[in-house]
């Protein structure tokens, strides 16, 4: 414990001082995937029309060509000359006469040769400039990113808690992942989601995911050690943050809320009542799922008061209002505290998910 006190006790920024294109491949910004067909189509559509192009120029301009045989250039000589030109072959057998033709094979032969030969050798053309793509938007991507949340750990749980995110409105490019395997990174990416490759117990790791600038943080970690520490780390850097962290025990509840943790899920306990409900009234489970679920059905929902509503009760208002949050804190529903509504409140309310 001491040493991991050690550790944190300066700032780690390993990952964070690097140039741009040194994090190529650590973070990932989401783009548009297209399939190898439409690619390797586009490449010989490319190609083609610098073909076409340079025959056209060459048959208009063929009074100023000279053939070794003496002869008016005909289009097949024409398409002969810029193939054999803009493949770099150069048989010497038709050649640039007059002044004019020289200049028209600088200005444009030569460009559309270049051109050709750049869609020749694309893949590895495609590789370094798909490198430097990404360092620009990861430069972009980290001098803009603000108010995002950030979700450590991409298993069964992150999963969820993204897609429940993507279910209520949030957009995708809002979302980062910090996961330690690079397969369900795939799959985020896959999804239009921002990955980091890294362990997010390193503050470097979390600051290069924008951490400090989140404004929450879901911790779903496989294990609750590693949970603990993770959330020790992000409310190092992103005090203000709203940490969320999903564990498996409950013993360890009490860790998680004094390491900085604003709410804390016990995933096996939480999974542990529905199925003991289950077993008596499956009905209940059924409508919890659907409270869960802000897809379809119904969904819980929050809100402000609006301006006719203050100094009523909230049992008395056409919404299911199931708790008010007043100065940060949640009060039930039936609290005397909360028998007139303030201007400042909050509702917990059940929402249709069509409204």
């Amino acid at each position: 414990m001491a040493r991991a006190r050690w550790r944190r006790s300066g700032v780690d920024e390993s990952l964070t001082a690097q140039p741009d294109y040194a994090l190529v491949g650590v973070l990932r910004i989401p783009e548009s995937q297209i399939g190898p067909t439409r690619a390797i189509s586009r490449r010989i559509g490319i190609a083609l029309l610098a073909l076409l192009v340079a025959v056209i120029v060459v048959y208009i301009d063929r009074d100023g060509y000279i053939d070794v045989r003496g002869g008016r250039m005909s289009f097949l000589d024409c398409l002969y000359f810029a193939t054999v030109s803009l493949t770099t072959t150069g048989y010497g057998d038709v050649t640039p006469l007059t002044e004019s033709a020289r200049l028209i094979n600088i200005v444009i032969i030569t460009p559309l040769r270049v051109l050709f030969l750049v869609v020749l050798v694309g893949t590895t053309i495609q590789v370094l400039t798909e490198r430097s793509r990404q360092a620009w938007k990861i430069q972009r991507w980290r001098n803009r990113v603000r108010n995002h949340t950030v979700v450590v750990g991409y298993g069964t749980k992150g999963k969820t808690a993204v897609a429940a995110m993507l279910s209520d409105g949030v957009a995708a490019g809002n979302v980062v992942v910090v996961d330690t395997d690079q397969t369900p990174l795939d799959h985020a990416a896959a999804a239009g989601l921002v990955t980091v490759h890294g362990d997010a117990t390193r503050a470097d790791v979390l600051r290069l995911a924008g951490a400090q600038h989140a404004s929450s943080i879901i911790v779903a970690t496989r294990r609750d050690d590693t949970a603990v520490l993770v959330t020790l780390t992000a409310r190092e850097i992103a005090p203000q943050a709203k940490i969320v962290v999903a564990i498996r025990e409950a013993e360890n509840q009490h860790l998680l809320r004094r390491s900085g943790a604003d709410s804390v899920v016990v995933s096996s306990e939480t999974a542990g009542r529905l199925l003991g409900i289950a077993t008596t009234t499956p009905n209940v489970v059924e409508m919890i799922e659907d409270l869960l679920t802000p897809a379809a059905g119904f969904t819980i929902a929050e809100r402000e008061v609006e301006q006719t509503e203050v100094g009523g009760s909230p049992r008395h208002l056409s919404d299911i209002v199931l708790g008010v949050v007043r100065d940060g804190q949640l009060l039930r529903v039936d609290a005397p505290e909360v028998d007139a509504i303030e201007a400042s409140d909050r509702l917990l309310y059940v929402r249709s998910v069509g409204k």
